[in-house]
This record gives structure tokens, sequence and C-alpha cells, in this order.
């Protein structure tokens, strides 16, 4: 499988001594973690101590982290083995995973056909099993958009949610962690562990975590009770054990309240056996019981430009620390000055992608466009964080497609930026209002392609989004990833 690219670096022995280790721990008596043995991946954009990580760019040639990032932390204390670091666009900055200095990361089940970005390394390890599970990061679905291009799995959570401390920043009120994995129950033991409050991340969530993997099958399913220990108004009811099960108001999934985004399925860009199947699919879901509703979102249009201005403007200022003299690349021209230096220096380690959004953003931030760009762009986000408040005053679950076409041929939008940014039309409404969403690998194109849905919920409604997800996937997926 190394043809496919997925991974720039292997810690092979270094994984069998861990290995070892923890076979002799377990003989010894020793209480194994819940991740004991568990093989997990890590983005080329998080910081796992003493080995290279260069968010795939020339800029950082060479370097090595010398501290942990806290999921990193998180996962090792639980016995995980971190096999290696994957590839991914540069800095995170793609749709297709075609910007990295390591070369074209090839989808498994067509290697002519992109993963998807900008985490295409983190879903072609899942996809090819190079891994169990697989980290990435998502600013605006480079998690949930490559998922559904490998037909896997993939989560973003709550912005806040996941400490961010150790994950090399793109656009830090965008950025947060994702999850890459074949099932529901391996998502949400994992995001039970790496969740929760880290004072090293001034905007991580001091909220509880719940006990995500042990409640994923809700109450109303697993609470079966003897009908001799019921009692209702001190009367004893006897009663058939299968009628027994205590049901709680809206704690199961079917009895969640959905909205669709009517704009979202009526788009333009949108594959026409994409929107058929989903329309089918919205019409079983009623069919069944569930509570579905189509409501007007007439942000839609604005979300992508909103979302590219606010990114590449927070980029602009990210990636300025970046210059060659701390560490990383540095130009070999030894008779510059200082700001020939910088910009050599620059110039020769970044790529054409993180050039075109540096520039953007410092565009969009410059004196005479601040107004505007950018002040516009952040009153659009203001009103889309307002208007989603409000859908999730009355629903509990919006859906809507994760990306408008199954996976793209390499180089078919590489010469058109804009067709690009398009492909993650349905992933950065999420990322621009802080909500959890999740991409779930349901249907097969008459292409041979998957694809799915996107689920969303309201912030920190994970459990609901996993127990809704974990539902759609035992009554839906028909499509199986083949043996590779």
């Amino acid at each position: 499988m190394s043809n496919l690219n997925a991974f720039v670096h292997l810690y092979e022995k270094e994984s069998l001594l861990t290995a070892d280790k923890l076979d002799a721990e377990r003989s010894a008596g020793k209480m194994s973690g819940r991740l004991h043995g568990v093989i997990i991946a890590l983005k080329d954009v998080i910081c796992f101590k003493d080995h290279p990580v260069t968010a795939g760019s020339y800029i950082l040639e060479g370097f090595h982290s010398l501290y942990n990032a806290t999921i990193v932390e998180h996962l090792i204390r639980e016995g995980a083995i971190i096999i290696g670091h994957l590839n991914c666009d540069e800095f995170a900055m793609g749709s297709s995973n075609e910007n990295s200095i390591y070369g074209r990361v090839k989808n498994a089940l067509d290697p002519e056909k992109v993963p998807g970005g900008s985490s295409g390394g983190s879903a072609v390890a899942v996809q090819a099993s190079l891994c169990m599970v697989s980290l990435g990061s998502d600013t605006g679905g480079s998690v949930r958009q490559p998922a559904d291009f490998c037909g896997v799995i993939g989560l973003k959570p709550t912005y806040g949610r996941i400490s961010r401390y150790g994950l090399i920043a793109y656009a830090s009120s965008f950025d947060q962690i994702g999850l890459f994995s074949r099932n529901v129950e391996d998502i949400a033991l994992i995001l039970e562990i790496i969740a929760g409050f880290d004072p090293k991340d001034a905007t991580s969530s001091r909220r509880p975590v719940p006990s995500y993997a042990e409640r994923l099958t809700p109450n109303a399913e697993r609470l079966t009770l003897n009908a001799e220990r019921l009692t209702l108004n001190a009367q004893v009811l006897t009663q058939n054990i299968e009628r027994s099960t205590v049901p709680h108001v809206r704690d199961h999934p079917s009895s969640f309240k959905i909205a669709v985004l009517k704009e979202a399925l009526d788009h333009p860009s949108l594959d026409p056996e994409i929107r058929l199947k989903l329309r089918e699919f919205i019409g079983d879901l009623r069919l069944k019981g569930y509570q579905v509703t189509e409501i007007s979102f007439d942000l839609l249009d604005y979300i992508v430009p909103a979302y590219y201005i606010l990114t590449t403007a927070e980029a602009s200022s990210n990636l300025s620390r970046f210059d060659g003299v701390r560490y990383g690349h540095r130009t070999k021209i030894h008779d510059s000055g200082f700001p020939e230096f910088y910009q050599e220096t620059r110039s020769e380690g970044f790529g054409k992608e993180v050039k075109r959004r540096i520039l953007l953003g410092t565009f969009v931030l410059s004196s005479g466009y601040y107004e505007a760009y950018f002040s516009k762009a952040q009153k659009v986000r203001r009103i889309l964080t307002e208007r989603t408040k409000l859908i999730f005053n009355e629903f509990d679950i919006i859906l809507s497609p994760t990306a408008p076409t199954t996976a793209f041929k390499s180089g078919e939008k590489t010469s058109d930026p804009v067709a690009m940014y398009l492909a993650d039309l349905y992933t950065v409404y999420a990322n621009l209002v802080g909500i959890p969403g999740i991409s779930l690998p349901l249907f097969t194109h008459t292409n041979g392609m998957p694809f799915g849905i996107q689920a969303m919920t309201n912030q920190f409604r994970e459990l609901s989004l996993l127990q809704f997800s974990k539902e759609l996937i035992q009554q839906y997926k028909s499509y199986e990833i083949p043996t590779l």
C-alpha cells in the first residue's frame, strides 16, 4: 500500500518496541489502557515529541517536535501505538491532497481519483486498513469531505471540545482535531479519551465529557427492566419483559427532530444522482417515523466566501511565524539582507496554494479593504451563528450532503481554485458556527465511488450525534469498502 502515499513518516521499529512493552506490562499484571495496542496514525500537523512534523511544507523541512500534542499524551496514556505521520495538503490548505511536498495521496478505491483534503492521508490510511483509527484536522471540512470521498466515517467535534495544543495552526478560530474510523463505536471511544479541558489551550471547553462509548446505545434501547421490579403509584405492575423498556423523551434517535437544508439539496453544484438518492433517503426516514422537515436556508451562497475571507486572514497572521530564523527551511542565499532573507525563505518554503491564501488574507486585512471584506465576513459569521441557534431551538439534527460530488480525478480542479473551493460548500458551515458534524458513508454512486450524508447537532451534543449516526449506519449503510 506504499503506492498510496498516505504516510510521510512511518515509525515501524518504535511501534514494535511499544507493542512489546505493552505486552510485557500486561503479562506482569499491569492494568491495560482502554486503547491497549490500538494502531493510530496522526496527520502531519499534529506534534509527536522527537518526531518530524512538517505540515506537508518545505518551510518546516527537518523540524522535529519538542513536545507532544495534548491528544497524543491522552492516546499514549491509554496504550495506543502511534505508527506514523500521514500526508496532507500543505498547512491543511486544500480539498484534494494535491498540495503536499510529498506528492499527492491516491484514493485506494481508484488511484486516479483524489482522496479529498486536506486530511487525505488520514482518510486513506483507515480506508486501506493501514491503521485502526487516524486523526486529522478540520478547518472547513478537511475531515468530513475526505471521509466522504473514501467511504469512511469522519467526525469534526464542537470547537473547543478537543484541545488544539500541539496542532499546527491554519485558522485558529476554525481549526479542530477530527477523527476517522470505519465504525461509530471507535469514534465514540477515541473522542471520549481525547476530549476535555486543557489548561494549555484557552479555547478548550470546561464542559464535562460524557461517556460517549458507554452511552452510544440510547437508554430506550438498552434499559430492559425486570417486570417484577417496575412500580407505579405503589402498585406492582406485571408486564412482559419485552415491553418493559423505559422510554426517554427525545433520547432515542428516531424521536429527534431533523431539519434538512432545502437550498443544500437544490444547489446546482450537487450531483443529480446524489440529490435523488438523498431525497429518497429523506422520504424513507419519514416513513420510518422520523420527524423530518425541509427548511429554507438562504445564507448558503454566503458561506464559502465568508469562510475563505476569514480563514485566509487568520492564516496570513498564523503563518508569519515561519520565517527561517528560528526553525525550518532557510534560504541558502547568504548575502541577502533581512527583507530579502525573509522574502526568499518564504518564497522557497511555501507552496503555491499557501502563498495564494497568505496573499488573499493579507489583502482583506489591509487598509481600505478591511471594512469591505473582513468586517462583512465577520457579520455573516455572526448572522449564521444566530440563525443556527434558531434552528436548534426547534430541531435536534441538521442533515445535508457532505460534498457536491463523489471523488474527482486528480488534476481535474487544480487549475480552477474557485471550483476547488466549492468542494467545501456543505462542510464549512459547521466550522463557521462551531458545531459538530459527521460524515456517514451510506451509499454507492453508479460510478462506483462512495457518498453519504452529513449530520450536525448543536454545540456539545456529540452524544446525540453519535447515537443518531449509529442508528443510520445500522439501518441504511449499503456501501462497504471492498478488500483492497
